[in-house]
């Protein structure tokens, strides 16, 4: 498997740090760094997010930190058909929050539990 070069939130780059091979410049709240099993860590930076509280679809894609919207799009669409998160229309935003299952599919991957 190809290493791929990625920015990933600092916490979450500390929290997953099996996942960066090398890790470079950090860049404001960010570090870009060369990682491995790219899709699970992308998979993982947005369930990480939602960890303890709601958050707008805006925020989730700006602190994921999943810099192309496509990709987001399919990592959130992912997230959406197997139950690791739902999505709530409240008013003119969508807000979006885990659900147990994601909460179960992060904790396999944490390393130290909040």
């Amino acid at each position: 498997m190809r290493s791929r070069l990625t920015y990933v939130p600092i916490e979450v780059a500390d929290q997953f740090s099996d996942f960066i091979i090398q890790r470079h410049e950090q860049v404001l709240d960010a570090v870009k760094a060369r990682t491995r099993d790219y899709s699970t860590l992308s998979l993982l930076k947005l369930l990480y997010q939602l960890r303890n509280n709601s958050i707008t679809f805006s925020d989730l894609y700006n602190k994921s930190k999943i810099r192309m919207k496509k990709s987001f799009l399919n990592y959130l669409h992912l997230c959406l058909d197997y139950h690791f998160i739902t999505k709530k229309p409240v008013g003119p935003n969508v807000l979006y929050t885990i659900t147990e299952n994601g909460t179960t599919m992060l904790n396999l991957f944490m390393k130290n539990r909040d």
